[in-house]
């Protein structure tokens, strides 16, 4: 795999598996993650799944996904 940066085309990240929310809607609002070969984690959004991928390590991601657990972004989203 070529140097991956911040904002690498997700089309350049070949043989990635992507993968996302169960909760997502069928219209393709959603944001996609795959592993990395040396750990770290893409993130794409799924309208544009060519467009830019941002690349976080292990630890950011962990703290993103705890951060969630807890309701830390709950603030974010339209609650009905």
């Amino acid at each position: 795999m070529r140097h991956v940066y911040n904002g690498i085309p997700a089309s350049e990240l070949e043989g990635l598996v992507w993968v996302k929310s169960p909760y997502s809607n069928p219209s393709g609002n959603c944001v996609q993650f795959a592993k990395l070969p040396d750990g770290w984690v893409a993130v794409r959004n799924s309208r544009f799944p060519d467009g830019p991928a941002l690349v976080y390590t292990q630890d950011e991601i962990a703290a993103m996904l705890l951060g969630a657990k807890d309701g830390a972004f709950d603030h974010l989203i339209q609650q009905t």
